[in-house]
């Protein structure tokens, strides 16, 4: 078969249609190089590139019959139909991001959610923890890690002295490593 004898192409693409497996390989060795480079410049993507051409030369197989000679010439047909599969590929590589980006738009973040349930179910842990400390160790606590009050603002606002203060902070933290379960 010769580059220059376009009615070869179409006697190929006809003895295709009638299921002739040599004159298959023969339009793919012939046409291949040529449609991939086609190809390939619209979807720009080489793995994409050899998908489509792949579908392409399975549906010359599958539509082989569809060709008709009065209509175009193979190269036509041939051209058309990969330029076609092409576009559609990049479409809808385009729908599915366009899909991707809506559903990520109205879908709250998994992993914030995950998170809030997280931080809830180990804020319900330490509330019962601290309150199986006990007072006064739990009151304490509580003003220096949830209100941020020093050590001394601490001693001032309950008129106990500051070593006392100090005192029930490291008792208390110690008995709620142990009911935490969290070793030193």
């Amino acid at each position: 078969m010769t580059k220059e004898n376009p009615d070869e192409d179409g006697q190929c693409v006809q003895q295709v249609a009638a299921g002739d497996a040599e004159a298959f390989a023969r339009l793919y060795d012939r046409w291949s190089g040529r449609l991939f480079a086609l190809i390939l410049q619209i979807v720009v993507d080489r793995a994409q590139s050899e998908e489509v051409l792949q579908e392409l030369f399975l549906e010359v197989w599958r539509t082989a019959a569809s060709y008709s000679p009065q209509r175009g010439s193979a190269r036509a047909w041939l051209v058309t139909m990969a330029r076609r599969r092409a576009i559609d590929r990049v479409r809808a590589a385009q729908a599915a991001r366009d899909r991707e980006s809506r559903w990520r738009a109205y879908m709250p973040d998994t992993d914030l959610t995950l998170q809030s349930v997280e931080e809830r179910i180990e804020a319900a842990e330490v509330r019962r923890a601290l309150a199986a400390v006990g007072e006064p160790h739990r009151s304490t606590i509580e003003l220096a890690y949830f209100t941020g009050l020093t050590h001394q603002e601490i001693a001032e606002r309950t008129g106990v002295p500051l070593g006392t203060v100090k005192s029930r902070i490291r008792g208390g933290m110690a008995r709620l490593r142990k009911e935490l379960g969290v070793e030193q």
